[in-house]
């Protein structure tokens, strides 16, 4: 797909891999909205892009915010692609404590809620206003990448809420892939490993040692930029569809 002066939407787009999608889909020329639950923050990433971006504050899984999101972006043209990256977790823990405690419910449906609802919702809504488009000369009307995560394939001790929650966006991809195909739209999730955030570079020295240790090369945390590039890679890619794609320096998780 061709991506200069295309509209592209990017939820989660104040945060550390959403802002790195934001800055290089602006450098290859597209217009964005960025979605996120921080208006300051968005309204910073928006303003410092080389093509003035468009910020929405909203949470992806209340509708009316989302709606908002699609209009803000069909008020800049043809919505083409949809960079679904909010999300994260409340909470965490074992099914059943040391202590013997269950697993808190709410922190579980609330993990799910803002990673596999809120990907699904503006998933929906902005599915709906693609197929509007034009098709291109491939016949699409628009490209969909959705943030998955090594850990809803190989979840760690602790980690049931959030391996669950991404293992669901790992779920829907080739259904909705095989959804949307009749208005020509593509759907690809990104399962990313360590990735070196802002947040994670912030952690100790020997946190950040002990992260590393078990990827295989390049021994270093992901870079934020390198997940940008592969969004780019699907987008322009008319023939990646339905694939749930790694990125994790070969990283694989054991039981910790």
């Amino acid at each position: 797909m061709k991506l200069d002066n295309q509209v592209a939407i990017v939820t989660g787009g104040a945060g550390g891999l959403g802002s790195a999608v934001v800055r290089h889909l602006s450098s290859v020329g597209m217009r964005v909205v960025v979605f996120d639950r921080e208006a300051d923050a968005a309204k910073a990433v928006a303003a410092s892009l080389p093509t003035p971006g468009v910020a929405v504050a909203g949470d992806v899984t209340d509708d009316d915010d989302v709606q908002a999101a699609v209009a803000a972006a069909t008020a800049e043209g043809s919505p083409r692609l949809l960079v679904n990256v909010a999300g994260g977790g409340v909470g965490g823990g074992r099914l059943v404590a040391r202590d013997g405690k269950p697993h808190d419910k709410q922190a579980f449906t609330g993990t799910m809620e803002m990673n596999a609802v809120g990907t699904f919702n503006t998933s929906r809504f902005v599915a709906a206003a693609m197929a509007a488009n034009e098709p291109d000369q491939f016949g699409q009307r628009g490209v969909i990448v959705n943030t998955a995560s090594i850990a809803g394939m190989e979840g760690q001790t602790g980690q049931l809420a959030y391996a669950a929650a991404k293992a669901a966006i790992l779920g829907m991809t080739l259904p909705m892939a095989r959804d949307l195909a009749p208005i020509g739209v593509r759907v690809c999730a990104i399962a990313p490993g360590t990735m070196g955030t802002p947040v994670m570079l912030g952690v100790r020295a020997e946190v950040r040692e002990a992260l590393e240790k078990d990827i295989v090369f390049p021994k270093r945390l992901g870079r934020p930029e390198e997940f940008a590039l592969l969004v780019e890679s699907i987008a322009t890619n008319p023939y990646l569809n339905g694939e749930n794609i790694r990125l994790d320096g070969a990283l694989r998780f054991g039981p910790r």
